[in-house]
């Protein structure tokens, strides 16, 4: 009895399940929860376009951002170009804006050692370089006369330099500063420092103390014997330069130079020994160069004018005094041969130029035995040199070079009159920074009245080369 109780209250049960308000409320359920399920999609398909508007306007703007850095003008990067004697002294970019440029300074220079056999004589002030104008030739009576041969060490030669740039908003404010130890003037013999650059340079307009603008330092051979060729224009002088025309092949400079002219008293000792006649400078050296630069190498014609005088200091008036006037013109060139071979060749001419020359002769001198007036003595000068690379390792050059001075009646018998200087080396490099090879020089010195003597010798020099930056970005 009690299981058929326990079955009539399960089919109950289903049949009460199974009435149609139980099927109602599951339905009821049922759509509620298809309503919650739709809403969710909705949200989260609009959350999508959502996210995808927003991907889509990031994507625009990093590609406006690309097209405009694409398209912007880049900024002209503002520079001067400077000059290094005895090395360029190359015209380059130093610096750029778009960079963030900065000051910088820089050190360079050598150490070298000279071992000379001379073979015959030579002032003893200058025995550690060959000046063909140094050689005595009266003997005894000039400097230098005594026992033929003498052996030499020397590290005159050794340089330091600095060269700082300090960009401003008119281009690149260079300046440099260079000194060695060959001794000159008062100090000549000793191993002490000398100046050899001393300038600033902004835009256009350099002001200090460098090569001449009369000068073309690139004719300048490979040689290791300190003063070089004889008849070359060469010389550092303290200068006012503007160039206003500078660029890849063509250079234009003009220039006010220090006069220091050089006056031969001549036979007013003997004529008149108790007036002291000297070098009167009344106006600086008037200087101009057009350089032209090409694949080929470069070709320069330079010019200078200048203002001599002289006066008598010990008497009323400065009687006897007066001036006269010098001029020359300077051409040089160097062609670029065999690989990097080179020929170098100069042509100078002019009247009361001797200053301005590497070694040899006076501007000024008395015209004649009367003292009447002094006048600005003639000169030519040339020089032709070759210098070829064996390869990346062996150099040589060889050449000559000779400056002939047309003396007057008024100079003494000893005065100088023509010197000559040949040269040829052998030259090994390491490194590129170092060198090391014998040298052979021969020179020979007139007079005149005629009288002359040669010199030889032999050089083997070691040089080191150095350059670092102190400060600032790298160019």
């Amino acid at each position: 009895m009690a299981r058929f109780v326990r079955v009539f209250s399960l089919l109950g049960i289903l049949l009460l399940l199974s009435s149609p308000r139980a099927r109602a409320d599951e339905k009821s359920e049922l759509e509620a929860l298809r309503d919650e399920v739709r809403q969710e999609r909705a949200a989260l398909s609009a959350e999508r376009a959502e996210l995808a508007e927003q991907r889509r306007r990031v994507d625009d703007a990093l590609a406006e951002l690309e097209h405009e850095k694409a398209t912007r003008p880049q900024p002209t990067p503002t520079s001067v170009s400077g000059l290094e004697p005895g090395l360029a002294v190359n015209p380059e970019s130093r610096a750029s804006f778009e960079q963030g440029p900065r000051p910088y300074l820089d050190v360079y220079g050598f150490a070298q050692l000279d071992g000379i056999y001379d073979f015959q004589r030579m002032d003893p002030d200058w025995k550690s370089t060959l000046r063909p104008s140094k050689i005595p030739v009266d003997c005894p009576g000039d400097s230098g006369c005594g026992n033929n041969g003498e052996a030499t060490l020397s590290a005159k030669q050794s340089r330091l330099g600095v060269k700082a740039g300090l960009p401003t908003p008119l281009g690149e404010l260079f300046a440099n500063i260079e000194f060695d130890l060959f001794a000159t003037g008062s100090n000549a013999g000793e191993t002490n420092f000398r100046l050899r650059q001393a300038y600033g340079e902004l835009g256009p307009v350099l002001a200090g103390q460098t090569n001449s603008v009369f000068m073309d330092g690139d004719v300048f051979p490979n040689v290791v014997d300190y003063w070089g060729p004889i008849g070359m224009v060469f010389f550092r002088n303290p200068q006012l330069r503007y160039t206003p025309l500078k660029n890849e092949n063509w250079q234009f400079a003009v220039a006010l130079e220090n006069p220091s002219s050089a006056l031969d008293e001549g036979k007013i000792s003997e004529v008149a020994p108790e007036l002291n006649v000297n070098s009167w400078n009344p106006s600086p050296d008037y200087t101009t160069h057009l350089k032209y630069t090409g694949p080929w190498g470069h070709v320069q014609a330079a010019a200078i004018f200048r203002v001599l005088g002289f006066q008598t200091t010990n008497v009323p008036g400065n009687n006897p005094n007066g001036t006269e006037y010098g001029w020359g013109v300077n051409l040089s060139s160097a062609i670029n041969m065999f690989g990097d071979d080179q020929l170098l060749l100069q042509v100078v001419y002019g009247d009361g130029i001797a200053s301005y020359m590497n070694d040899g002769g006076v501007d000024l001198a008395p015209a004649n035995k009367n003292l009447t007036h002094a006048e600005a003595l003639p000169l030519l000068g040339w020089l032709a040199y070759y210098n070829h690379s064996w390869n990346e390792k062996w150099t040589s050059s060889i050449g000559f070079s000779e400056n002939r001075q047309w003396n007057t009646s008024g100079q003494d018998d000893n005065a100088f009159e023509t010197g000559q200087y040949g040269s040829v080396n052998l030259l090994y490099h390491p490194v590129p920074e170092m060198l090391i090879g014998p040298e052979f020089l021969w020179g020979r010195r007139e007079n005149h009245n005629n009288d002359s003597e040669p010199d030889n010798r032999i050089q083997l020099s070691v040089k080191y080369d150095f350059s670092g930056r102190i400060f600032g970005a790298a160019r």
